[in-house]
């Protein structure tokens, strides 16, 4: 009998620390300094902070519907109601979401760059992949909309877990954007978690996710199974374009693909040839811009 409570002790402390570590790592992955973003997008000339500096520009703390604020700068330089809104990935902050804004702003959209929650200067003690992100989205959405008026244009852009948050919102049957594009998303957590854990730790990811899974619904209210972009994909009516490079080998190009084929009405798809993960702006600045333009040409500009 003693040593049967000792097996059930060692196997519930297993079971805990495997669900502990999987649950922490998610929710508090570790981030990028602020300074080391800042410097690497001035260092690569993606950012020149005496232009950014110069341009019209408010900032806005917009109240996140779970109690902190969420850290918005509202970019006007044009006499228009037309923005574009643009959500970082995991790990990034708002300034690296400045390189999108540039592009946009030369096609005269105005635009909105944030800290994701507890990412940049907004609050929040946990990142959810999207899951509570996606909210926070809807919020400055909404807010957009009641500053502007009913008549406003608005577009999404959304980089990684920022992509897979916009689809997210947009799946919500919300699609309160005119357009949506979605850079590197992944479509279904769960599987990009198994392909990690596979590639990372070299184990099989059915155990530890189901275990993962657990002490993640206990820690945190949600499910892996509810940040699953391509269970809301039919969801969402209004254009989407996909981008993704070729070689991206930390979110595979597939899963793009696999979007691209769910997504019923306007779409468009393009497989960047050059970069790793998040690098198709980077790498292929020119064939980026021009399937933008064809993108807003086609179905934005009409």
């Amino acid at each position: 009998m003693l040593r049967l409570t000792r097996y059930f002790i060692s196997f519930l402390l297993f079971f805990t620390s495997i669900g502990v570590y999987f649950t922490n790592r998610l929710m508090y992955m570790k981030k990028k300094e602020d300074q080391f973003i800042l410097d690497r997008e001035q260092g690569a000339g993606r950012l020149d902070l005496m232009e950014y500096d110069g341009l019209p520009k408010k900032e806005v703390l917009i109240p996140s519907p779970f109690g902190y604020n969420l850290k918005t700068v509202i970019i006007e330089p044009h006499k228009n109601n037309r923005f574009i809104i643009i959500s970082h990935g995991v790990t990034e902050n708002k300034m690296n979401s400045i390189k999108y804004m540039n592009l946009f702003l030369e096609r005269e959209f105005n635009a909105v760059i944030y800290d994701h929650r507890r990412h940049g200067e907004s609050g929040g003690k946990t990142t959810s992949f999207g899951h509570y992100e996606k909210f926070d989205l809807k919020t400055i959405v909404d807010w957009l909309k009641k500053k502007h008026g009913p008549n406003i244009e608005i577009g999404i852009h959304g980089e990684s877990m920022g992509a897979a948050t916009m689809l997210l919102y947009a799946g919500m049957l919300e699609d309160g954007a005119d357009f949506y594009i979605a850079d590197c998303p992944f479509s279904d957590f769960k599987e990009q978690l198994a392909y990690q854990i596979k590639r990372e730790l070299k184990l099989p990811p059915r155990l530890i996710l189901s275990v993962g899974d657990l002490f993640l619904r206990m820690r945190q209210k949600y499910s892996i199974k509810d940040v699953s972009p391509i269970s809301v994909i039919e969801n969402i009516q209004k254009p989407i374009l996909f981008i993704h490079s070729q070689k991206d080998d930390f979110i595979l190009p597939t899963m793009s693909e696999a979007l691209y084929e769910l997504k019923k009405g306007p779409k468009k798809l393009y497989l960047a040839s050059n970069g790793v993960h998040a690098q198709s702006l980077n790498e292929n600045k020119n064939d980026y811009e021009k399937v933008i333009d064809e993108f807003l040409e086609e179905y934005v500009f009409t």
